[in-house]
């Protein structure tokens, strides 16, 4: 296992008691429907991992695979203007949330940000999450996700 896929699983046993199961595709699941594919699940079932930047705050929207995140509806739920918002940039993500994007997983960040929850996630039993590489994910619950996670459910998808 990749040394940060196996520090994402021990973090998210010590931290919010996860046990979980990684799974690395060596031909990488950089986009959904490449996780999708490599999972052997629908592209709705991929928990993507959306940092964005609102002013000087960072946020993590969970969103189902097959959803785009709008930055208007976003922004009207982290009360700033709209053009305050916009995707986090790599080096801040890495710096504050201690993961590289494309395999920033749902928990487990360094510093204590708001988590936001897609709801498609509540039709399915189990949806697969980055863990913490874009070639490793790990299966889960969505209603552990949203528990762990300490998310709120909105809408904030196109």
């Amino acid at each position: 296992m990749h040394p940060t896929a196996e520090r994402f699983a021990e973090r998210a046993h010590q931290e919010h008691g996860l046990d979980v199961d990684v799974t690395e595709f060596p031909a990488g699941t950089k986009t959904a429907a490449d996780a999708a594919n490599a999972v052997g699940c629908d592209v709705d079932q991929i928990v993507k991992s959306i940092v964005m930047r609102a002013d000087d705050d960072l946020l993590v929207a969970l969103t189902s695979g097959a959803n785009r995140v709008s930055e208007e509806r976003l922004a009207e739920h982290a009360a700033v203007p709209a053009d305050a918002v916009e995707p986090a940039a790599p080096a801040m993500v890495k710096d504050r949330l201690g993961w590289s994007i494309g395999g920033v997983p749902p928990v487990c960040h360094d510093e204590d940000v708001p988590v936001l929850f897609d709801d498609t996630f509540e039709n399915y039993d189990t949806v697969w999450a980055a863990a913490g590489t874009p070639d490793a994910v790990f299966p889960v619950a969505p209603e552990r996700l949203l528990t762990e996670s300490g998310a709120t459910v909105v809408d904030v998808t196109e």
